[in-house]
């Protein structure tokens, strides 16, 4: 009797057709592949000992499954795993990054704050994997919809500097009525400090001399967020 074999490791040739991550996505789509799958199309290929797909599972295991954690990769840390070299490294990366893009460039003039889980989805791709501190505002518009999103400054580990004459200048230019203030803490640490809690107290009087609302002040870290207007501080 002739014996089938289950292929679990090697080259994806021998799969089923059904099987292959780039027939399965041409097939059923891009949402039917695992995310386990979608890197093996990244990569191309395994070792002789571990599938495209195996070899992926065990970076995404790494992570905890987690894509914003893997987004957080180094080209050195990628390499780390046999069978991903420089080439494959660089395409996990670009591909992470190619998402976070995507996030950014979602049509912002069309979204609407509301509240700040809202707030948080247009900040979370800009700031959530950064290594350093940066600070960003929202701009709004009279019906409190995105302006637009900008960098007002970066800087180390443990802070930046929000020069308050750039962040009206960057409102006045734009016309806004209405701002949300925004950093992170790569810490991960969402409490303000004094500190951020001084310059918020700052602008906020500083726009009601200019006509323009600071509604909020956003403190972002790992994939979550604290709200001065939720905490009632502003």
């Amino acid at each position: 009797m002739k014996e089938t074999y289950h292929l679990t490791s090697g080259s994806i040739k021998a799969w089923a057709e059904d099987d292959r991550p780039r027939e399965k996505l041409l097939s059923k789509g891009r949402s039917a592949l695992s995310n386990a799958e979608l890197i093996a199309i990244l990569i191309g290929s395994g070792t002789k000992k571990q599938s495209a797909v195996d070899l992926s599972k065990d970076i995404l295991a790494s992570v905890g499954n987690n894509l914003h954690e893997l987004g957080k990769k180094t080209i050195a840390d990628l390499m780390k795993f046999n069978g991903i070299g420089e080439a494959k490294a660089i395409s996990i990366a670009a591909a992470a990054e190619l998402g976070r893009r995507r996030a950014n460039e979602t049509p912002l003039d069309k979204f609407k704050i509301s509240c700040s889980q809202d707030a948080f989805k247009v900040l979370n791709p800009h700031l959530s994997d950064l290594p350093h501190e940066a600070f960003y505002v929202i701009l709004l518009n009279r019906a409190n919809k995105v302006l637009d999103v900008q960098l007002i400054s970066r800087g180390g580990v443990s802070g930046t500097v929000a020069d308050t004459k750039l962040i009206f200048q960057s409102a006045l230019l734009r016309l806004a009525s209405g701002m949300i203030l925004a950093h992170n803490h790569p810490s991960g640490n969402l409490k303000p400090s004094e500190a951020d809690k001084n310059l918020t107290r700052k602008i906020v009087d500083a726009g009601k001399t200019l006509d323009i609302a600071v509604l909020d002040h956003i403190i972002v870290g790992d994939n979550a967020y604290f709200s001065f207007a939720d905490e009632g501080m502003m």
